[in-house]
Protein backbone atom coordinates (compact mmCIF):
# COMPACT_ATOMS: atom_id res chain seq x y z
CA UNK A 1 0.00 0.00 0.00
CA UNK A 2 0.82 3.62 -0.64
CA UNK A 3 1.79 5.36 2.70
CA UNK A 4 0.40 8.55 1.48
CA UNK A 5 -2.75 7.96 -0.38
CA UNK A 6 -4.89 4.86 1.05
CA UNK A 7 -6.45 2.87 -2.43
CA UNK A 8 -9.85 3.18 -3.48
CA UNK A 9 -11.12 0.29 -4.35
CA UNK A 10 -14.74 -1.19 -5.51
CA UNK A 11 -16.27 -5.00 -4.58
CA UNK A 12 -19.71 -5.33 -6.20
CA UNK A 13 -21.92 -7.66 -4.39
CA UNK A 14 -19.43 -6.25 -1.85
CA UNK A 15 -22.37 -6.53 0.91
CA UNK A 16 -22.87 -10.50 1.89
CA UNK A 17 -20.77 -13.60 1.80
CA UNK A 18 -16.94 -13.17 -0.38
CA UNK A 19 -17.77 -9.56 -1.26
CA UNK A 20 -18.03 -8.72 2.67
CA UNK A 21 -15.34 -11.19 3.51
CA UNK A 22 -13.51 -9.02 0.72
CA UNK A 23 -14.30 -5.30 1.16
CA UNK A 24 -13.38 -5.51 5.03
CA UNK A 25 -10.19 -7.53 4.23
CA UNK A 26 -9.32 -4.40 1.88
CA UNK A 27 -10.28 -2.15 4.63
CA UNK A 28 -8.33 -3.71 7.61
CA UNK A 29 -5.30 -3.16 5.07
CA UNK A 30 -5.80 0.11 5.06
CA UNK A 31 -8.34 1.00 1.47
CA UNK A 32 -10.94 3.17 0.93
CA UNK A 33 -13.67 0.55 -0.28
CA UNK A 34 -17.00 1.23 -2.00
CA UNK A 35 -19.66 -1.52 -2.47
CA UNK A 36 -22.90 -1.99 -3.66
CA UNK A 37 -25.36 -4.87 -3.85
CA UNK A 38 -29.12 -4.86 -4.72
CA UNK A 39 -30.60 -5.01 -1.18
CA UNK A 40 -30.98 -2.30 0.46
CA UNK A 41 -30.99 -4.30 3.84
CA UNK A 42 -27.86 -5.99 3.32
CA UNK A 43 -26.48 -2.34 1.70
CA UNK A 44 -27.50 -0.39 4.79
CA UNK A 45 -26.37 -3.27 7.10
CA UNK A 46 -22.57 -3.30 5.41
CA UNK A 47 -22.47 0.55 5.81
CA UNK A 48 -23.65 0.57 9.35
CA UNK A 49 -20.93 -2.68 10.18
CA UNK A 50 -18.15 -1.22 8.69
CA UNK A 51 -18.33 2.60 9.33
CA UNK A 52 -18.23 1.61 13.18
CA UNK A 53 -15.06 -0.43 12.24
CA UNK A 54 -12.99 1.60 9.97
CA UNK A 55 -14.48 4.91 9.96
CA UNK A 56 -17.35 6.32 7.92
CA UNK A 57 -15.10 8.31 5.67
CA UNK A 58 -13.54 5.47 4.13
CA UNK A 59 -16.72 3.36 3.32
CA UNK A 60 -19.77 4.49 0.58
CA UNK A 61 -22.21 2.22 0.30
CA UNK A 62 -24.93 1.83 -2.22
CA UNK A 63 -27.98 -0.24 -3.82
CA UNK A 64 -27.19 -0.99 -7.68
CA UNK A 65 -28.48 -3.11 -9.89
CA UNK A 66 -25.60 -4.88 -12.08
CA UNK A 67 -28.67 -5.37 -15.19
CA UNK A 68 -29.34 -1.57 -15.08
CA UNK A 69 -26.09 -0.50 -17.16
CA UNK A 70 -27.45 3.60 -15.68
CA UNK A 71 -26.77 2.96 -12.31
CA UNK A 72 -23.49 1.21 -12.66
CA UNK A 73 -22.59 4.70 -14.72
CA UNK A 74 -24.15 6.55 -11.25
CA UNK A 75 -22.29 4.56 -9.03
CA UNK A 76 -19.18 5.08 -10.40
CA UNK A 77 -19.68 8.67 -11.21
CA UNK A 78 -20.68 9.17 -7.42
CA UNK A 79 -17.75 7.90 -6.27
CA UNK A 80 -15.69 9.67 -8.69
CA UNK A 81 -16.97 12.63 -7.13
CA UNK A 82 -16.60 11.73 -3.88
CA UNK A 83 -12.95 10.43 -3.89
CA UNK A 84 -11.70 9.46 -6.93
CA UNK A 85 -11.07 6.89 -9.70
CA UNK A 86 -11.20 3.36 -8.39
CA UNK A 87 -7.42 1.69 -8.75
CA UNK A 88 -8.56 -1.86 -7.42
CA UNK A 89 -12.09 -3.39 -8.75
CA UNK A 90 -13.30 -6.81 -7.58
CA UNK A 91 -16.01 -8.22 -9.46
CA UNK A 92 -17.69 -10.24 -7.30
CA UNK A 93 -21.79 -9.93 -7.58
CA UNK A 94 -23.21 -12.88 -9.71
CA UNK A 95 -26.52 -14.42 -9.68
CA UNK A 96 -27.29 -18.70 -9.86
CA UNK A 97 -31.43 -19.09 -9.86
CA UNK A 98 -32.23 -21.92 -8.21
CA UNK A 99 -35.56 -23.87 -7.70
CA UNK A 100 -37.26 -26.16 -4.80
CA UNK A 101 -35.47 -29.07 -6.73
CA UNK A 102 -31.93 -27.09 -8.00
CA UNK A 103 -30.59 -25.07 -11.37
CA UNK A 104 -33.59 -25.17 -13.96
CA UNK A 105 -33.11 -27.75 -16.01
CA UNK A 106 -31.17 -27.33 -19.80
CA UNK A 107 -33.99 -27.69 -21.96
CA UNK A 108 -36.14 -25.34 -19.31
CA UNK A 109 -33.99 -22.64 -19.39
CA UNK A 110 -36.23 -19.58 -21.03
CA UNK A 111 -34.34 -16.50 -22.32
CA UNK A 112 -35.67 -14.26 -19.69
CA UNK A 113 -33.93 -16.64 -17.16
CA UNK A 114 -30.27 -16.99 -19.14
CA UNK A 115 -30.20 -13.17 -20.05
CA UNK A 116 -30.89 -12.36 -16.41
CA UNK A 117 -27.84 -14.17 -15.54
CA UNK A 118 -25.61 -13.61 -18.03
CA UNK A 119 -26.37 -9.45 -17.53
CA UNK A 120 -25.20 -9.66 -13.96
CA UNK A 121 -22.27 -12.21 -13.81
CA UNK A 122 -21.02 -11.36 -17.00
CA UNK A 123 -21.83 -7.96 -18.50
CA UNK A 124 -21.90 -6.33 -15.48
CA UNK A 125 -18.59 -7.21 -15.08
CA UNK A 126 -17.47 -6.17 -18.40
CA UNK A 127 -19.54 -2.73 -18.00
CA UNK A 128 -17.16 -2.16 -14.38
CA UNK A 129 -14.22 -3.15 -16.11
CA UNK A 130 -15.16 -0.55 -18.38
CA UNK A 131 -15.83 1.92 -16.52
CA UNK A 132 -12.85 1.76 -14.32
CA UNK A 133 -10.23 1.10 -16.48
CA UNK A 134 -9.32 4.84 -17.59
CA UNK A 135 -8.96 5.85 -14.42
CA UNK A 136 -6.30 2.74 -14.10
CA UNK A 137 -4.71 3.82 -17.61
CA UNK A 138 -4.40 7.17 -16.42
CA UNK A 139 -2.84 6.58 -12.87
CA UNK A 140 -0.17 3.51 -14.33
CA UNK A 141 -1.73 1.49 -11.78
CA UNK A 142 -4.77 -0.69 -11.44
CA UNK A 143 -5.94 -4.58 -10.07
CA UNK A 144 -8.90 -6.08 -11.27
CA UNK A 145 -10.38 -9.23 -9.69
CA UNK A 146 -13.04 -11.46 -11.03
CA UNK A 147 -14.58 -13.99 -9.18
CA UNK A 148 -15.48 -17.07 -11.13
CA UNK A 149 -16.36 -20.74 -9.71
CA UNK A 150 -15.04 -24.24 -9.57
CA UNK A 151 -18.80 -24.58 -11.95
CA UNK A 152 -16.39 -22.43 -14.63
CA UNK A 153 -13.35 -24.73 -14.32
CA UNK A 154 -14.70 -28.79 -13.77
CA UNK A 155 -17.42 -30.90 -14.45
CA UNK A 156 -20.38 -29.09 -12.80
CA UNK A 157 -22.19 -31.23 -9.89
CA UNK A 158 -24.35 -28.14 -8.40
CA UNK A 159 -25.04 -24.91 -10.68
CA UNK A 160 -26.88 -24.33 -13.76
CA UNK A 161 -26.14 -24.05 -16.94
CA UNK A 162 -26.12 -20.41 -17.40
CA UNK A 163 -24.53 -19.53 -13.95
CA UNK A 164 -22.03 -22.17 -15.80
CA UNK A 165 -21.47 -20.02 -19.08
CA UNK A 166 -21.17 -16.84 -17.31
CA UNK A 167 -18.45 -17.93 -14.83
CA UNK A 168 -16.20 -19.49 -17.43
CA UNK A 169 -16.74 -16.95 -19.43
CA UNK A 170 -15.09 -14.56 -17.12
CA UNK A 171 -11.60 -16.18 -18.00
CA UNK A 172 -12.09 -15.36 -21.50
CA UNK A 173 -12.66 -11.19 -20.41
CA UNK A 174 -9.81 -11.74 -18.21
CA UNK A 175 -7.15 -12.83 -20.87
CA UNK A 176 -8.58 -10.28 -23.52
CA UNK A 177 -8.17 -7.52 -20.84
CA UNK A 178 -4.66 -8.43 -19.77
CA UNK A 179 -3.32 -8.35 -23.57
CA UNK A 180 -4.45 -5.11 -24.02
CA UNK A 181 -3.69 -3.54 -20.51
CA UNK A 182 -0.57 -5.33 -18.78
CA UNK A 183 1.83 -3.28 -20.23
CA UNK A 184 0.28 0.02 -18.41
CA UNK A 185 0.59 -1.13 -14.91
CA UNK A 186 -2.92 -3.38 -14.51
CA UNK A 187 -3.34 -6.64 -13.39
CA UNK A 188 -6.78 -8.75 -14.31
CA UNK A 189 -7.21 -11.95 -12.60
CA UNK A 190 -9.43 -14.81 -11.51
CA UNK A 191 -9.94 -16.40 -8.44
CA UNK A 192 -12.52 -19.59 -8.41
CA UNK A 193 -14.18 -20.50 -5.29
CA UNK A 194 -15.37 -23.88 -4.64
CA UNK A 195 -18.60 -24.54 -1.85
CA UNK A 196 -18.09 -21.64 0.45
CA UNK A 197 -20.29 -21.07 3.38
CA UNK A 198 -22.32 -18.49 2.10
CA UNK A 199 -26.19 -17.70 1.54
CA UNK A 200 -25.72 -18.59 -2.22
CA UNK A 201 -24.55 -22.08 -0.88
CA UNK A 202 -27.29 -22.86 2.07
CA UNK A 203 -27.32 -24.62 5.12
CA UNK A 204 -23.93 -26.10 6.18
CA UNK A 205 -25.45 -28.88 6.72
CA UNK A 206 -27.60 -29.76 4.19
CA UNK A 207 -27.83 -32.91 1.72
CA UNK A 208 -25.89 -31.03 -0.61
CA UNK A 209 -23.51 -29.48 0.84
CA UNK A 210 -23.07 -32.63 3.33
CA UNK A 211 -21.95 -34.20 -0.48
CA UNK A 212 -20.05 -31.35 -1.71
CA UNK A 213 -18.18 -31.81 1.75
CA UNK A 214 -17.62 -35.70 1.00
CA UNK A 215 -15.49 -34.59 -2.36
CA UNK A 216 -13.54 -32.13 -1.31
CA UNK A 217 -10.05 -33.72 -0.06
CA UNK A 218 -9.99 -30.91 2.88
CA UNK A 219 -13.29 -32.72 4.76
CA UNK A 220 -15.33 -29.03 4.39
CA UNK A 221 -16.89 -25.58 3.11
CA UNK A 222 -14.25 -23.15 2.50
CA UNK A 223 -15.01 -19.88 4.69
CA UNK A 224 -15.54 -16.83 2.63
CA UNK A 225 -12.26 -14.97 4.91
CA UNK A 226 -10.05 -17.53 3.18
CA UNK A 227 -11.44 -16.34 -0.79
CA UNK A 228 -10.82 -12.74 0.51
CA UNK A 229 -7.51 -13.56 1.53
CA UNK A 230 -6.67 -14.44 -2.07
CA UNK A 231 -8.42 -11.84 -3.48
CA UNK A 232 -6.55 -9.12 -1.09
CA UNK A 233 -3.21 -10.62 -2.18
CA UNK A 234 -3.66 -10.52 -5.97
CA UNK A 235 -5.18 -6.41 -5.05
CA UNK A 236 -1.73 -5.54 -3.50
CA UNK A 237 1.31 -4.09 -5.22
CA UNK A 238 3.17 -7.27 -4.41
CA UNK A 239 1.11 -9.07 -6.76
CA UNK A 240 2.19 -7.04 -9.78
CA UNK A 241 3.66 -9.74 -11.89
CA UNK A 242 0.55 -12.10 -11.57
CA UNK A 243 -1.15 -11.22 -14.36
CA UNK A 244 -4.00 -13.41 -16.03
CA UNK A 245 -3.92 -15.80 -13.38
CA UNK A 246 -6.87 -18.40 -12.03
CA UNK A 247 -6.58 -19.15 -8.58
CA UNK A 248 -8.72 -21.73 -7.48
CA UNK A 249 -9.53 -21.81 -3.90
CA UNK A 250 -11.52 -25.40 -3.26
CA UNK A 251 -9.72 -27.50 -0.67
CA UNK A 252 -8.54 -29.33 -3.24
CA UNK A 253 -11.38 -30.35 -5.32
CA UNK A 254 -10.28 -29.29 -8.52
CA UNK A 255 -6.68 -29.75 -8.39
CA UNK A 256 -5.32 -29.27 -12.07
CA UNK A 257 -1.54 -29.16 -11.37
Amino acid sequence: MRSHTPRIAVVTGGTAGIGLATARHLLARGCRVAVFGQRPVNVENAARVFSREFGAERVFARVVDLAEPAQISSFFRELDERWGKAEILVCNAGISPKGPDGPTPFQEITLDEWNAVLSVNLTGTMLCSQTALPGMVESGFGRIVFVGSIAGRAMPRIAGTAYVASKAALAGLARSLVARYAAQGITINVVAPGRIATEMAGPRDSALNRAAVARIPAGRMGEPEEVAAAIGFLTSDEAAFINGATIDVNGGEYAPL
